[in-house]
């Protein structure tokens, strides 16, 4: 495939970060329709689906992060072993948000028709469109996935690095897709069982968004298990945070800023840090609302305002925002001690603050 050859202009610019990146991705989208005209218009309807998921934003954290972990390691700019491998990051991260949308019956994603919905619209004209849609978005995230791992062709350093980078590429598979299953079996079924949580957010979040993005980039520097220590002492308490803020902006955010509801979490019933505190902490009139309205399909808007207003009088809320608050200082601290590259650390810091504090 056509490899992206130099880096941008600020190695640790997020927004020349997210260029550079897209770039190696649509050229290998456009390298797909090239080689395969016979498969073309089918295929550039899956290519054009991707690319209209790229194209709605997205913070490309992984990716950022794959980066990252490279220049924690050394000084050398990133060669194209490792732009790609930040691209396979996004790639996977679509095939998971593909399967993910379509688990959950979500309507929208960054503010635009989630995949299975716009393939539904797609094929509007024939009575079974709904389904159509969701049996082509699975077709789509499988194709995105074997996509995720055809991008990585590169031969440019030592084969040890590769290999090592590849069993990090597995774990991450493996932890995210059982996380997901953790995930599923809990939604639904809410209780005040912390660690149940805790589990899902370690496997489905802090591992595969901040730890595994971070070890590919440092591993294929070349960094030491001493070095890849101190970005997992860093990651997980910052993943975790991450979670804790995702999980407050699915109930109290800002759809506008989100781009997603703040039903379809309260709807589902998922199991999360939020409501395993509220549910610990609640009297018996409490838990008697939680429990009957957290999980209801048809919970509207009214019942989810009474939702909301119960949470808030348990205490949850501030509890894990508290939570987050510690996380990122455990995370910050893991910086301070270890012996990482500055330039690195710096930013890394940054991501940290702004975890904290984001509101999408």
């Amino acid at each position: 495939m056509t490899a992206l050859t130099a880096p941008p202009s600020a190695p640790l610019d997020p927004d020349g970060i997210r260029a550079a990146v897209d770039a190696v991705l649509y050229a290998f989208l456009d390298e797909q329709e090239q080689a395969a005209p016979d498969l073309l218009p089918e295929l550039a309807l899956f290519t054009g689906t991707l690319r209209t998921m790229l194209a709605a934003g997205g913070k490309r954290i992984r990716p950022l992060l794959c980066v990252t972990g490279w220049a924690a390691i050394t000084d050398q700019p990133p060669p194209p072993v490792v732009w790609q491998t930040a691209a396979s990051l996004e790639l996977f991260h679509a095939f998971a948000l593909i399967h993910d949308d379509i688990m959950d019956n979500s309507d929208t994603r960054r503010g635009r028709p989630t995949a299975h919905r716009a393939l539904a619209a797609h094929h509007r004209n024939r009575p079974d469109a709904d389904a159509l849609g969701v049996n082509t978005a699975i077709l789509l995230g499988d194709l995105a996935l074997g996509w995720s791992y055809e991008i990585l062709h590169a031969h440019d350093v030592p084969v040890t690095r590769l290999d090592r980078a590849g069993k990090l590429l597995n774990a991450l598979r493996t932890e995210t897709l059982t996380g997901q299953y953790l995930d599923l079996t809990a939604t639904g079924v809410p209780t005040a069982d912390a660690d149940k949580a805790w589990r899902i957010i370690r496997y489905k979040t802090a591992k595969y968004t901040i730890e595994r993005p971070l070890q590919l980039g440092a591993t294929l520097a070349g960094a030491d298990p001493a070095q890849l220590q101190s970005l997992s002492l860093y990651a997980i308490p910052l993943g975790e945070a991450f979670q804790l803020r995702d999980d407050l902006l699915g109930v109290f955010g800002d759809p506008a800023r989100t781009g997603k509801s703040t039903l379809e979490d309260l709807r589902e019933g998922k199991h999360t840090v939020l409501t395993a505190t509220a549910l610990g902490r609640a009297t018996p009139a409490q838990q008697e609302t939680l429990n009957s309205l957290l999980g209801d399909p048809a919970l509207d808007q009214a019942a989810a305002n009474t939702l909301r207003a119960v949470l808030t009088a348990t205490g949850a809320p501030a509890a894990v925002e508290q939570m987050i608050t510690d996380r990122v200082r455990i995370a910050q601290r893991a910086l301070e001690e270890s012996a990482l590259r500055t330039p690195a650390t710096t930013a890394l810091s940054r991501l940290a603050v702004s975890t904290a504090t984001r509101a999408s």
